[in-house]
């Protein structure tokens, strides 16, 4: 037998092989679903009334004044607003 036959049988057989199994796949485990914790927003960001730069509720300045709590991304912002110099929406 000649190395062509010998290359051209064995793509045959690869080919049938293929033909053969490639349908017999293995089963895949069904996807985990996700839960919801980890897809819920993790904190929201609220807007600094002096400068209106968006910081994170969680690591903003806290302050309040006339009933209403303000946040601020910065010490500097916060006094600003206290003093009455800042913005007021």
């Amino acid at each position: 037998m000649s190395p062509l036959r010998i290359i051209i049988l064995a793509a045959l057989c690869y080919i049938l092989y293929r033909l053969l199994f490639a349908g017999k796949k293995k089963e895949k485990m069904p996807p985990r679903p996700v839960s919801p914790s980890s897809t819920a927003v993790q904190d929201v960001l609220v807007e600094d009334p002096v400068c209106h730069t968006y910081v994170p509720q969680k690591q903003a300045i806290r302050a309040a004044k006339d009933g209403k709590t303000y946040y601020f991304c910065s010490e500097k912002c916060c006094q600003t607003f206290l003093a009455g110099k800042g913005e007021q929406q």
